[in-house]
């Protein structure tokens, strides 16, 4: 059984490829549709210890990442 990233994990594979400032595209509910695109404005982070999260231009709070894709 494969095992599963902690969200501390996810937080770093995310930042070893996506600095501040990367384009996204961004879901704040459902992942359904075309989302929205904006930049990332902080690095990632653990939220309380179980998401890890990014905070997004053009949004007031954080998302999380399973909810946000890099425009690389």
């Amino acid at each position: 059984m494969p095992t599963r990233s902690t969200p501390q994990q996810t937080a770093d594979a995310w930042n070893a490829t996506c600095p501040e400032g990367t384009a996204v595209r961004y879901w704040t509910g459902l992942r359904e549709g075309d989302g929205k695109t904006g930049q990332t404005r902080s690095q990632a982070e653990v939220l309380q210890g179980h998401t890890a999260v990014v905070w997004v231009t053009g949004h007031g709070a954080c998302i999380a990442l399973s909810h946000v894709e890099p425009q690389l």
